[in-house]
């Protein structure tokens, strides 16, 4: 009867066995013993024994050999076409990413970057990913400093957080910028007030305002080559364990190459692609098509804004001055919003009225609270709907009176816990102090008040590394053995859960995905060790030797 039985079960491609399995079903791990995927779709979770009656004679019988089959990680947020576009330039990133510690290495790579490219005299040379909290001076370059490497190129370098950047003086000449002329809304242009020199640095909307001219004044790139570059960038998701990608703050160039991609059937991966407000504010209906359902392998999962800037880069929005004010800026400083009050009310009211949900980046808390009370407000006026899952992105600075108020607004925090790791010691010294830096990110506060949160890479402040991610949640080590804020640690499978099945909430995508249950899509990833049993501080050692997306292999190492 049994035999008879097996005879009439659909038959597998492939059935996995042999090592760890995660679910990611449940509050804690569960594990089976085998995994069938027939079509692109788990077919089955069980037993060894059950699953021996889905084996066919075409079955590939893959035996895990002691590693760990997991769901493919989700990337809750990040720049893939950024991503795509800065790895062409001057890489200027510390370690672990880089080699750049100081000034003059920075000046160094410029150079060899001008000369290995061999950039004729008046071409443009852009950097990226220089970090002021890791280089040995822990400032920001000058623009004399960057005359230094060329008066005959414009150069422009982009700080790690993608916020602010530095121009060198011919830049600053070619982009028509003065020390009279006025900062625009939302930016700044920064002053030596002592010397009456521009320092070339840019925030915010200024440094939006010199990337635009950046692009104009690159000669423009073929769009295969543009296609080139993005499926690249996809490669390098795919490397990390990842099947979702994320693009999350896309101008309008932005969205139309990678809807062009996979029009083209050029995209594997599934790309949730989030419109800018404010450079896209009139084409909302346009997009509204796209909006939560995928046309091939692109859809809309919300519409970006962002309300303030990056705290390692002392631009976020605070109610408590930083530590040590950033250059150019005196003691009490603790930053500035981008959008008026009356802006950000508008912006979030015609996206709402748009039918749309919203992710809102806000790193200080300051900015939190702008945004917790327009929610309140705009909720109050029927314009959030049940449907909406609007989240707050990065939320660093997150004092403990606001956890519980997320909760309450049904927000979804994406927290950013490299932070600890990368920048921790940059905000426990210079940025935030002792009592504030040792909240940064708190996913323990998050789970005590049942809040469901992702986690994410923020690629390029980062590569697309999740892993690393993990290992932060779970560690909060520093870069110098620092711990920042031990009760905010977590385990390692509510990490895991951030990358895998919350995040697949986020994007209303949970039962499609983010587990392993029969029916959902056999998008899977095969580590090396199971990181639920490795030691915490062995997190970032476990490596991704297989990415499978709708049942086929997209990454082997």
């Amino acid at each position: 009867m049994g035999c008879g039985a097996d005879r009439d079960l659909p038959k597998a491609d492939t059935i996995f066995y042999g090592g760890d399995i995660i679910t990611m079903e449940g509050d804690s791990a569960s594990y089976v013993e085998a995994l069938a995927v027939k079509n692109g779709r788990i077919l089955f979770v069980g037993t060894t024994k059950e699953a021996d009656g889905y084996q066919g004679d075409s079955t590939l019988m893959y035996d895990l050999r002691g590693e760990t089959l997991v769901p493919a990680f989700i990337d809750a947020h990040a720049h893939v076409a950024n991503y795509a576009m800065v790895s062409a330039t001057a890489p200027l990133s510390p370690p672990p990413y880089g080699d750049v510690m100081s000034i003059p290495d920075l000046r160094k790579v410029l150079s060899d970057y001008i000369g290995q490219h061999k950039i004729p005299d008046g071409g443009m040379v852009l950097g990226n990913g220089y970090d002021e909290s890791v280089m040995r001076e822990h400032r920001h370059p000058t623009a004399t400093e960057l005359d230094s490497v060329s008066t005959t190129h414009p150069i422009y370098i982009v700080h790690t957080s993608g916020h602010m950047g530095v121009g060198n003086s011919l830049f600053m000449k070619k982009l028509g910028v003065r020390y009279s002329t006025p900062d625009p809304v939302g930016g700044a242009f920064i002053r030596d007030k002592a010397s009456g020199q521009l320092t070339g640095r840019m925030i915010e909307n200024a440094n939006i305002h010199a990337l635009l001219y950046v692009r104009k004044q690159t000669p423009p790139t073929p769009p295969e080559h543009q296609f080139d570059a993005l499926l690249a960038a996809e490669k390098l998701w795919f490397k990390n364990g990842q099947t979702v990608i994320g693009e999350c703050r896309a101008d309008p160039a932005t969205l139309h190459l990678i809807k062009a991609a996979d029009e083209k059937g050029l995209l594997t991966g599934d790309f949730i692609v989030l419109p800018d407000y404010d450079l896209n504010k009139d084409s909302l209906a346009y997009w509204k098509q796209y909006y939560k359902k995928y046309q091939g392998h692109f859809k809309v999962g919300a519409i970006k804004m962002t309300f303030d800037g990056s705290p390692q880069g002392k631009s976020a929005w605070l109610t408590m001055p930083y530590l040590v004010p950033p250059d150019g800026e005196q003691a009490g400083f603790n930053g500035v919003p981008i959008y008026t009050r009356q802006a950000a009310y508008n912006g979030l009211k015609d996206i709402f009225s748009n039918g749309m949900q919203v992710h809102v980046h806000c790193n200080g808390d300051a900015a939190i609270d702008e945004y917790l009370d327009l929610i309140d407000s705009l909720r109050k006026e029927n314009l959030v709907t049940t449907d909406m899952r609007n989240a707050i992105i990065h939320a660093q600075v997150c004092r403990p009176d606001q956890v519980p108020r997320i909760k309450q607004l049904n927000i979804i925090p994406s927290w950013f816990p490299t932070h600890c790791y990368l920048w921790g010691d940059w905000h426990y010294e210079s940025v935030l102090g002792p009592e504030r830096a040792n909240h940064i990110s708190p996913l323990k506060q998050g789970l005590d008040n049942g809040l469901l949160f992702t986690i994410h890479s923020d690629a390029p402040v980062t590569p697309p590394d999740l892993i690393t991610a993990i290992y932060a949640a779970v560690n909060r080590q520093t870069r110098s053995g620092r711990v920042l804020g031990a009760d905010q640690r977590i385990p390692a499978y509510e990490a895991l859960k951030a990358i895998t099945i919350n995040a697949a909430y986020q994007w209303s995508e949970e039962d499609s995905r983010g587990s392993l249950k029969v029916g959902k899509k056999a998008d899977l990833v095969i580590l090396d060790k199971n990181l639920l049993k490795v030691e915490p501080l062995a997190i970032r050692e476990v490596q991704v030797l297989a990415t499978i997306k709708d049942g086929k292999t997209v990454y082997k190492k």
